[in-house]
């Protein structure tokens, strides 16, 4: 799993030298088939869902490791061929998404500096060719997002002294304002007609739950939709039909995520009230007479039709399992990417088949998970063979809006094939399981959320599962951050801790910190470390430091701009000042790698740290 720390809204989440190849392959990496399982869970491709071009759907984008390391390719569907687009030792675009022009003839990405995502786009025409960067008198920035019309883009950029900036961006002409606010603000989706953009702002402070705001091109509000205080709203996407000017979106008014319909050219708003427990996401039909919902409950989703017309709700015949992304293609047929514990992510359509599969040889099957129930806390669990209890891990996933699904994680499967059973706690703050579930940790930050931990400890305990003396707490990113949180608060459930990418000391993260999550934090503290001091003091990890009983072992990305290094510095050097133990890794990129090799060392490392310390096995050559 790689960490994320997500500001208000993430994307859903480039030289080409490139080989040619034919039907929905790319060509397969190098793979040895000598080496073990977890390490060719790694090495096996895999592929992002693909997006297509709005006017020209047979050129499509999506990212892969394929040459080793996540970049960004290129996909004629019509001629059969694959291109990548993106070359860098770092790896490409995986925090900001690449996209196509509407009809598919350019190409823009992300380029940052060694992952620290302060860049600017660079555009290039689908088929290879002469780059550009856009708006090069912009100086870098952290992206807030990116709409494409014909021939002109509306660029959203983050910055420490202006906060969010959108620009109206065309060759040949100055970058124009179109939008400006201290607070963040996200460049969503284009109309049909290219004349109106969707974005979400927080001009009422609380990035968490954003404000919709239509803006024509010279930037004058068309339309605006606030829920009030507490309730969130996010768009979607514009209908596609020519003439249309309604735009979907999800909001919370129920406590839990549902679609409702805005139209720009009236006040009239369509709230569709779906009778199914858990979250929803949605998108367009083609036609503009039906939504496309997917239904995700406990870490696994369905599909639906949902006609506007009748308001009848049709559950589609998509494969079991945990859909990752799902839209409808021009052609009315459904793409969605499937994934299990067992089995990695692949492009299925509804009318059958597999539409983008990973090349060459397949991953070895994952353990499959089984669920449990704690109090209301929903906990995955994968274990390995033989006699319980099991030496055992808990990885804690990041966000704290994100949730873990019954998803193929090659990083779980490594310590499974090592004897370890791995539990995965969805705990108060994570998405998944309703408004009240998601908030519950706003104010009391990283302590709600190890209660619900500490009930699961207990939990895994009590039924055999884990051996008492041999528990890791591990977690990246916001779960780096409650890992070392754990360690101080709670020193006796613990064995050993493995923070990646963690907050240290949480002070000198918020002043390093990107500019969107600065006002994540307020909103999820209540305010400013300057007018909340003694919120931030009680879920600040240096805090607790002096309580830490066990060996540790930090992982740190150097340029890591959500997470930043230099409050692990800070933490570090308390550590040294007490004695404590611990060991430490850095990297020279930002909040985790896109590094294939550099992914197998780290997870390597870590389970050496823990045969070292615990006695467990020894990493499998």
């Amino acid at each position: 799993m790689l960490p994320a720390r997500n500001p208000t809204r993430a994307p859903s989440a480039h030289t080409a030298i490139a080989p040619t190849v034919h039907s929905n392959y790319l060509t397969s990496p190098t793979i040895t088939t000598t080496e073990t399982a977890w390490k060719r869970r790694y090495r096996a491709a895999r592929t992002s869902f693909p997006t297509w071009a709005r006017e020209n759907p047979d050129n499509l984008l999506y990212l892969s490791n394929a040459s080793g390391r996540f970049e960004v390719y290129a996909w004629s569907r019509l001629i059969g061929t694959h291109r990548q687009v993106t070359d860098r030792p770092e790896g490409t675009g995986y925090r900001v998404a690449s996209r196509l022009d509407l009809l598919g003839q350019n190409i823009w990405w992300f380029d940052d500096a060694k992952g620290n995502e302060l860049g600017r786009y660079v555009r290039e025409p689908f088929g290879g060719g002469e780059r550009v960067t856009m708006a090069p008198e912009l100086e870098p920035a952290y992206s807030a997002g990116l709409a494409l019309g014909s021939g002109f883009g509306v660029l959203g950029r983050s910055t420490g002294d202006e906060g969010t900036t959108i620009y109206f961006v065309r060759d040949g002409e100055a970058p124009r304002r179109l939008y400006q606010h201290r607070q963040s603000a996200y460049v969503v989706d284009l109309s049909r007609d290219q004349t109106l953009v969707a974005i979400t702002h927080s001009e009422h402070g609380d990035s968490r739950n954003p404000a919709i705001r239509v803006l024509d091109m010279d930037g004058r509000a068309i339309a605006e939709l606030w829920d009030g205080p507490g309730l969130g709203l996010e768009p979607v996407a514009w209908s596609l039909v020519a003439g249309d000017q309604r735009l979907l979106a999800l909001h919370d008014r129920r406590g839990r995520s549902q679609p409702l319909i805005l139209n720009a050219t009236s006040p009239a708003v369509d709230d569709i009230e779906l009778d199914l427990p858990g979250e929803t996401f949605a998108d367009w039909y083609p036609d503009g007479k039906a939504l496309l919902i997917g239904h995700e409950y406990r870490g696994r989703t369905e599909l639906y039709r949902y006609d506007l017309g009748t308001r009848a709700l049709e559950r589609l015949p998509a494969e079991p399992g945990t859909i990752v992304a799902a839209r409808v293609h021009p052609d009315g047929d459904v793409w969605y990417q499937l994934t299990s514990a067992r089995t990695p992510a692949a492009t299925h359509a509804l009318s059958g088949g597999i539409v983008l599969r990973p090349p060459g040889e397949p991953a070895p099957a994952g353990v499959a998970f089984r669920d449990l129930d704690v109090d209301g806390v929903h906990v995955f669990i994968a274990e390995p063979a033989g006699q319980a209890p099991h030496p055992t891990i808990f990885i804690v996933h990041g966000g704290p809006t994100a949730h873990d699904q019954d998803a193929f994680y090659p990083g779980v499967q490594a310590w499974v094939d090592h004897g370890f059973a791995v539990v995965l706690v969805n705990y108060r703050g994570s998405t998944g399981y309703g408004k009240e579930w998601r908030d519950a940790n706003v104010g009391r930050v990283g302590l709600t959320e190890l209660e619900d931990i500490a009930k699961v400890h207990d939990r895994v305990i009590a039924d055999g599962v884990a051996d008492p003396k041999r528990i890791i707490l591990s977690g990246g990113s916001w779960g780096g951050y409650l890992t070392l949180m754990g360690l101080g608060t709670q020193p006796e459930r613990w064995s050993l801790g493995i923070p990646i990418v963690p907050v240290g000391e949480y002070l000198a993260a918020y002043e390093d910190e990107m500019e969107p999550l600065k006002k994540y934090d307020d909103a999820l503290f209540g305010g400013s470390p300057a007018e909340v001091p003694e919120k931030y003091r009680e879920s600040n990890p240096i805090t607790y430091v002096e309580h830490i009983r066990v060996p540790m072992l930090l992982i740190v990305g150097q340029n890591d701009p959500r997470c930043p290094s230099r409050s692990v510095d800070i933490y570090r050097e308390r550590l040294l000042e007490l004695g404590k133990k611990f060991e430490e890794y850095r990297y020279d990129a930002g909040h985790g790698s896109l590094v294939v090799d550099e992914q197998i060392r780290q997870v390597e490392m870590q389970i050496a740290f823990a045969a070292r310390n615990l006695g467990t096995q020894e990493p499998i050559d």
